[in-house]
């Protein structure tokens, strides 16, 4: 079985403990031997990748600015640590390129793409500058258009669709709906899924994509034993919030 430390992925770092998408939660992350990293990005109006989840500012900065009408001065202006804690008072809104510069030699980025397409040919430009090994950088989206455009664009780099899928269906429904995902990826040459962590996420939903070759991801899990459950069902990743803790555990 594969170590637990190779499978476990910080979502927007180490969120539980700093606030989430800054510098302070990924440079926690990896001083805690976390090998992969989760961040979110976005396109502002002066094409520029910042790495923030929400469109606006609101809940992490309690000013309100959308994102892709704010500049990269505008948006730097604001104090992006504060609601996590006073002892993070002051922490910005990072850059990609300032992330991409964090990553150790055996550290892994998964990119989930917020923003549409527009955002793509700044992305691989600043990928392909930033000196890092094709392996170190995944991309995750929910719209599997834009996802393929930048599967088109940076064929090298692993790719999964995000899916938070209808739990709701009825078993035969569901395995046509199976059928379907497996079509698109094939379709659109990507790499496999990150899939919500709920009920249907068995071992044989993990084993019918393991087959047709493709990786299978899970988020969001911060119950060890849920963790494990998943591992021993031959996930190959998945995301937490307390991935640091999360290792510990797992070990």
């Amino acid at each position: 079985m594969v170590e637990p430390d190779e499978l476990i992925i910080a979502h927007r770092g180490e969120s539980h403990d700093a606030p989430e998408n800054t510098l302070a939660a990924i440079n926690l992350a990896w001083k805690r031997n976390v090998k992969s990293v989760e961040i979110d990005i976005h396109l502002t109006i002066d094409n520029e990748i910042v790495v923030i989840h929400d469109y606006d500012t609101l809940r992490i900065t309690g000013i309100n600015k959308l994102v892709r009408e704010s500049s990269l001065y505008e948006l730097r202006l604001l104090d992006a640590g504060s609601f996590k804690g006073s002892e993070w008072t002051g922490e910005p809104i990072p850059t990609l390129n300032e992330v991409l510069k964090t990553i150790p030699e055996n550290g892994k980025l998964v990119i989930e793409i917020k923003s549409d397409s527009k955002i793509l040919d700044k992305l691989s430009k600043e990928l392909a500058q930033s000196g890092l090994n094709e392996t170190q950088i995944e991309v995750i989206a929910f719209n599997i258009d834009t996802l393929a455009e930048a599967k088109w664009l940076m064929p090298h780099h692993r790719m999964l669709w995000l899916l938070d899928l209808n739990y709701s269906l009825p078993w035969w429904l569901w395995w046509k709906s199976k059928q379907r995902i497996i079509g698109k990826i094939r379709k659109f040459n990507l790499d496999g899924i990150d899939v919500w962590s709920g009920r249907l996420l068995t071992r044989k939903f993990i084993e019918r994509f393991r087959k047709e070759g493709f990786f299978v991801y899970a988020w969001v899990v911060d119950n060890p034993e849920k963790a494990r459950e998943l591992i021993e069902s031959g996930i190959n990743g998945v995301t937490t919030n307390r991935a640091g803790w999360m290792i510990d555990r797992l070990k």
